[in-house]
C-alpha cells in the first residue's frame, strides 16, 4: 500500500477515495444552487426565470407576495428580467448578484412602488428603467410611500423616465449603490422619518442630485454623507430650483458631510428655507452658479472645512429679508471663481467669494481669485451682527465690500489679511455701488456701527 492509499484509509475512504458524498468528511461543502442565502426562496423554483423573452410581471408578483406570506429573503439569480407594474409587498427581501441581476422596466404605468410597507430591502440588483415613460401616478422608478423601513444597498438604478429614487414619509437608508441617467433627479426624499444616504454615486441626472424636501418647514434629520455626485442638469431651468448636487427645501436639523459634489450646473450644496444645516467637509468642484447656499427663511447653519474650487460665487449665507440669519462659516478654503454664470443676476454680479448677512461670523477662511469681491457683508440695509476676523484674502476684484447704507447694523471687520485686492481691501458699497474709498486705510470712524482694526493689507 503506498502512503496516499494509506492515509485515505486511514480517514475511512475507499482507494477510489471520490464517489462518497462530501457530508461523509465530516464537513458540509456548499454547493453550488440558484438560492445564494441559506433559507432564501429561489426565483427559478418560483416560475420566474432569468433572461425569458417574454414579461414576468405576473409570476415575479407572485413570487413577491409568497416571499412575503412566508417572511422569506428572495434571491434572483443572474440573468436579466422584465417586469412592469409591481407593487412591493408589507415585507420584501429582495437580493441579486451585484451588476449582474437586471431588472428591466418594459414599460406601462410604474415600475415599482410601494405604499403603507413596513420594511423592503432591495440588495445586488440593477434597476433599469430602460428611458421608458412614467406616468403622472409615481415620482420615480422606485416609488416608496409611508415605508417605515426602505433600505437599498448595493444596488444600480439606471436610466430613470423621472426621478431614480422617490420616497415619502418613509425612513432607513440608501447606501453604497449608484444611480445614473435619471430624467430628473436621482433621489427626491419628501417628508422623511429618520434617513441615511451615504456612500452612494450619483452620475448624470438632468435636473438634481439629492434632494431632502418638506411640505412644511420642521425637523427632518436626515444624513446626507459621504456621496459621489457628477454631472448634474438643470434641463427644467429656473433660477436654481434645478441643477443642484444636494438640495435642501424646509428640511431642518439635515447633516451634509464628506459629500464630494463636481460639475453641476447651479450650486454642489443648496439649502433653501432650512434650519440648522450642517455643511461640513464637503469638496465642491466647478459649480456653475454659487457652490454653496444657505438662503430665504432659515435660522442656523453652520458651513466649515468645505473645498470650493471653481465656480461662480463661493459660499452664499444670505436672504435677511426673508428671515435668514444665524450662521458660521470657517475653516473653507474658496478659489478660481468667475464673473459668469448661468443667467443675468442683476447689479448683484457674479464672483465673490462670501456673502453674509446677519447674526454671523466668518472666520479663519481662505480666498483666492474672486474677481468681485473677496467677502460681501450686507446688502442694501439688510446687515446685522457680522464679524469677519481672521480670513486670508487674496486676488480679488475688492477684498471685503461692507454695506453703508443707512439702517444697517454692525459689523467688525479685523485682522484679515487681504493681498491684491485691485478696488480696495475694505470698501463701502450703497447695494452695488462703491461709495467710500478704502477703509482700510482710514475714514471708517464716520460709520459708527463699523469697527474696522488690525488688518493687513498688502
Amino acid at each position: 500500500m503506498n502512503r496516499r492509499r494509506f492515509l485515505l484509509a486511514a480517514a475511512g475512504v475507499p482507494a477510489g477515495g471520490l464517489a462518497l458524498p462530501r457530508a461523509s468528511l465530516g464537513t458540509e461543502v456548499p454547493e453550488t444552487t440558484s438560492t445564494s442565502i441559506r433559507g432564501s426562496l429561489s426565483a427559478t423554483e418560483l416560475g420566474v426565470r432569468p433572461n425569458a423573452t417574454d414579461d414576468q410581471s405576473e409570476a415575479f408578483a407572485r413570487m413577491l407576495d409568497k416571499a412575503a406570506r412566508e417572511n422569506t429573503p428572495l434571491f434572483l439569480p443572474p440573468g436579466v428580467y422584465s417586469v412592469s407594474g409591481i407593487t412591493l409587498p408589507r415585507n420584501l427581501r429582495l437580493s441579486g448578484v451585484p451588476g449582474a441581476t437586471r431588472i428591466l422596466y418594459g414599460g406601462g404605468d410604474f415600475f415599482f412602488r410601494a405604499e403603507g410597507a413596513e420594511r423592503i430591502e432591495l440588495t445586488g440588483l440593477v434597476i433599469d428603467g430602460a428611458d421608458r415613460w412614467l406616468s403622472e401616478r409615481v415620482r420615480s422608478a422606485l416609488d416608496m410611500r409611508a415605508v417605515r423601513r426602505f433600505v437599498l444597498e448595493d444596488c444600480e438604478v439606471v436610466a430613470s423616465g423621472r426621478d431614480g429614487v422617490a420616497l415619502e414619509r418613509s425612513g432607513g437608508r440608501i447606501v453604497r449603490s449608484s444611480i445614473s441617467g435619471a430624467a430628473d433627479a436621482a433621489i427626491y426624499t419628501v417628508d422623511a422619518t429618520g434617513l441615511e444616504i451615504a456612500g452612494n454615486t450619483i452620475l448624470g441626472c438632468a435636473n438634481g442630485g439629492i434632494l431632502v424636501h418638506r411640505r412644511q418647514a420642521g425637523h427632518d434629520g436626515t444624513i446626507v454623507s459621504a456621496n459621489r455626485i457628477e454631472r448634474i442638469g438643470a434641463r427644467k431651468g429656473g433660477t436654481g430650483q434645478n441643477g443642484n448636487g444636494i438640495n435642501l427645501f424646509r428640511a431642518d436639523d439635515v447633516s451634509v458631510s464628506g459629500n464630494h459634489v463636481a460639475d453641476c450646473a447651479f450650486s454642489a450644496i443648496r439649502a433653501n428655507s432650512a434650519s440648522n444645516a450642517m455643511i461640513a467637509s464637503n469638496t465642491c468642484l466647478r459649480a456653475g452658479e454659487t457652490a454653496i447656499y444657505a438662503e430665504f427663511a432659515f435660522q442656523g447653519a453652520v458651513i466649515n472645512a468645505n473645498i470650493i474650487d471653481g465656480a461662480a460665487n463661493g459660499i452664499s449665507m444670505t436672504n435677511f429679508d426673508e428671515g435668514g440669519r444665524l450662521c458660521t462659516c470657517s475653516g473653507n478654503l474658496v478659489r478660481n471663481l468667475s464673473a459668469a454664470g448661468p443667467y443675468d443676476p442683476g447689479p448683484h454680479g457674479f464672483g465673490w467669494g462670501i456673502s453674509v448677512q446677519a447674526d454671523s461670523s466668518v472666520i479663519g477662511n481662505v480666498i483666492e481669485a474672486a474677481p468681485l469681491t473677496g467677502i460681501s457683508i450686507g446688502w442694501g440695509p439688510f446687515m446685522r451682527n457680522v464679524v469677519a476676523s481672521g480670513n486670508v484674502i487674496r486676488q480679488a476684484g475688492t477684498g471685503i465690500a461692507v454695506s453703508v447704507v443707512e439702517g444697517t447694523g454692525s459689523a467688525v471687520i479685523a485682522h484679515n489679511i487681504i493681498e491684491g485686492a485691485r478696488n480696495g481691501a475694505i470698501v463701502g458699497y450703497r447695494w452695488a455701488e462703491p461709495v467710500t474709498g478704502d477703509l482700510a486705510a482710514g475714514g471708517a470712524a464716520r460709520f459708527q456701527n463699523l469697527t474696522i482694526e488690525g488688518n493687513q493689507v498688502l
